[in-house]
């Protein structure tokens, strides 16, 4: 199958309505630290749902109150910044009242899901699924990859608990750091766009991961490409690959899904809150 990714359509300074032939955007603030206000800006403004996994509320309450008093951090100055958020979900153990007070006041809606099978990420993905009505809907969780390991490699078993079969028809889901962006390649060929107009949004680093089963991947457009390159855990896996500055498209073919990973370009932005 064949797969074409525009990551910059979120990433950059667009709107939430987005383009012809695109996916509506939705943003999941998950319970990590939301270091890089400059890229939660962005990719708010290009969502048209919002909704907080839990404790993602009382971050985005911190980035809130940070970004209106030092908009110097990467967010332009405005009176309510972040606001509109539509949803905070989950079993609701790790939100703080003055949260769940703050936002209610702003209209807010907060769902209590008591399911002890489900994570909140889970439980915000299905929220946003079912509110769809069949139209594919690509999903940021923002907070991605930070904090434990074992939280980390939850977000990461997420990313193929929610993106089963052939494709990607509930949209596609990807996984934001203050300073990576991931996603799950399904086998097939991807074509991932890298540079689209003047703005340099990646940063050089780039890295394939077969973290569900052993693949075969061929690449082209970076520093080390491979071609029919066996790669596994215990064996080989290709990490601090490197995008060539030339390049604006980097392939990727696989025989099996695999994890691709890309470094955000420091803006100097990011801190710690």
């Amino acid at each position: 199958m064949e797969f074409e990714w525009h990551p910059l359509r979120f990433l950059q300074q667009h709107h939430a309505s987005g383009s012809p032939g695109q996916n509506p955007l939705a943003l999941i603030v998950l319970n990590q630290p939301l270091s890089d206000l400059f890229t939660l800006n962005r990719i708010w403004n290009n969502s048209l749902l919002h909704v907080a996994a839990d404790g993602g509320a009382n971050r985005l309450l911190t980035a809130q109150r940070r970004a209106k008093s030092h908009p110097s951090d990467g967010t332009p100055s405005q009176e309510a910044p972040f606001t509109q958020l539509q949803v905070v979900i989950g079993d609701l153990d790790s939100l703080t009242e003055e949260t769940k007070t703050h936002f209610a006041a702003q209209g807010t809606k907060v769902i209590h899901d008591s399911d002890q099978e489900s994570t909140d990420f889970g439980k915000a993905v299905n929220y946003i699924r079912s509110r769809s009505d069949g139209t594919p809907v690509d999903i940021v969780a923002m907070g991605g990859l930070g904090g434990r390991v074992d939280q980390g490699l939850s977000q990461l078993h997420h990313l193929y608990l929610f993106q089963k079969g052939e494709g990607y028809p509930d949209g596609r889901l990807y996984l934001v750091s203050g300073e990576a962006i991931t996603f799950l390649l399904k086998a097939g060929h991807h074509r991932i766009h890298v540079r689209e107009g003047s703005e340099e949004t990646f940063g050089q680093h780039v890295g394939i991961i077969p973290i569900g089963e052993p693949s075969v991947i061929t690449t082209s457009g970076l520093e080390w490409d491979v071609e029919e390159w066996e790669t596994h855990f215990g064996g080989r896996i290709s990490t601090s690959n490197h995008i060539l500055p030339e390049t604006r498209v980097v392939e990727v073919s696989t025989s099996k899904d695999v994890i691709f990973t890309i470094a955000l370009r420091d803006r100097g932005f990011n801190v710690q809150g």
